[in-house]
């Protein structure tokens, strides 16, 4: 198994995504890339930790590969906005892959570069490359948090059309 951590905004619907993906066996929302130890939701929320909701994943690479896991990533949230996805605003909601060893770090500048080669987006991509570093679980309530709240109204207004894009986009890599 291998590990890849990704920060698309909202960890929430970062995750629902994830948890989809045959070959996928654990996504566990939390916090990395700050400099503040042990942060919780109400200091990442300030924006003053540093730190990104994001999700770590783990994988099978012989089912899914990283290179696969990044093509969801970047169709799945809006790499073009710097500190932002949709409403929710502030560097804790960056877009950034926070890789794990060179060859993570090479696969996402290739990802990248052949994204902005195809003129997939109308602005450059602005997701950041950081190195993994201490990942925080998040608090348990927003663990698998879609799963349990799929008819609240965010998760109807922002989750479940990322949900049905994924389906559309990616109905071949989906469990069963």
């Amino acid at each position: 198994m291998n590990t890849a951590t990704l920060a698309g905004g909202c960890f929430w619907c970062t995750e629902s995504i994830f948890l989809a993906l045959n070959g996928v066996s654990q996504v566990q929302s939390g916090y990395i890339g700050g400099q503040t130890p042990n942060p919780d939701y109400r200091s990442v929320c300030s924006g003053h930790t540093g730190h990104a909701e994001a999700v770590q994943i783990r994988f099978d690479p012989a089912i899914i590969s990283y290179r696969q896991l990044l093509q969801i990533f970047f169709a799945t949230h809006d790499p073009t906005t710097l500190n932002r996805q949709g409403h929710d605003v502030g560097s804790q909601y960056r877009s950034a892959i926070f890789y794990h060893d060179a060859e993570q770090l090479e696969t996402a500048r290739a990802v990248m570069a052949d994204l902005e080669q195809q003129g997939i987006f109308a602005a450059p991509i602005v997701t950041t490359l950081e190195p993994a570093s201490q990942f925080y679980p998040a608090e348990d309530y927003h663990q698998q948090y879609f799963a349990r709240n799929a008819e609240q109204p965010y998760c109807q207004a922002v989750i479940q059309p990322k949900q049905l894009k994924l389906r559309r986009q990616f109905a071949d890599w989906l469990k069963p």
